[in-house]
């Protein structure tokens, strides 16, 4: 067996991966596994949390009072679909429900949506989909990035994972921390997924940069029974 790096190993010692998301399946078969994490460097982006909703989560200013722009850092970051799971970076999660639910793709959904307009960043925007049928599931994975250096256009690229046991791949929007921000370049990267919630959890939490982690959310989801198993992890709430 090759030795996979897990999702810990690949973010230490990264100061700035931006937001990220990383799919896969437990050695054992048993389970879907999902993580959404989000950092910040402003202090806008800094007063959030994660908090429940009743298909996914959602991000909420932990200071209300704080919150000075809500474009691009409130959204809904999982949501669920039938038999699908969305995960996003930003509001293309409503887009891809709504093709999803009008018998549209992930693919249809994407190619209406570019990436954020926050020059001279041009942050990435990326998604996850995860089909669940016949007691196991398959997964898509994409992001839409500037084209050049101006934003004059986008690129969308688009990935078929197949979903194998105790392995998965990683996303982020950036390569690394910048005065601009580089976007993330390659194909979703190879990941190890250990078989417990908490112990990915615990890998991912430790691997954030702590001075930029803001909040991390995961889920294992039994793919024999449906039974889901959440946690989120806020920064602001541990200070507090």
């Amino acid at each position: 067996m090759p030795n996979i790096p897990s999702v810990g190993a690949l973010l230490h010692g990264n100061r700035y991966p931006g937001r990220g998301i990383a799919v896969g399946k437990s050695p054992s078969g048993r389970f879907a596994a999902v993580a959404y994490f989000i950092m910040g460097r402003s202090e806008n982006s800094r007063n959030r949390v994660f908090v429940k909703t009743s298909d996914g989560i959602r991000t909420q200013a932990f200071d209300p009072e704080k919150m000075r722009d809500a474009r691009l850092i409130i959204y809904s970051p999982v949501r669920r679909a039938g038999n699908h799971l969305i995960v996003a970076n930003g509001d293309q999660s409503d887009t891809i429900a709504s093709a999803l639910k009008s018998g549209g793709s992930f693919e249809d959904a994407l190619r209406t949506r570019a990436f954020e307009p926050d020059a001279p960043h041009f942050t990435p925007r990326i998604s996850a989909l995860l089909t669940t049928e016949n007691d196991d599931f398959f997964y898509q994975m994409s992001i839409l990035k500037s084209a050049d250096e101006t934003g004059s256009a986008c690129a969308r690229y688009f990935f078929d994972v197949p979903a194998l046991a105790g392995e998965g791949r990683l996303i982020h929007t950036y390569e690394h921390d910048g005065d601009v921000l580089p976007s993330f370049s390659g194909e979703p990267r190879r990941v190890a997924i250990p078989e417990d919630v908490d112990e990915w959890t615990n890998e991912i939490w430790s691997g954030l940069d702590p001075d930029n982690r803001i909040s991390l959310f995961t889920r294992y989801l039994d793919l024999k029974t449906g039974e889901q198993t959440d946690r989120i992890v806020n920064k602001n709430e541990e200070d507090a």
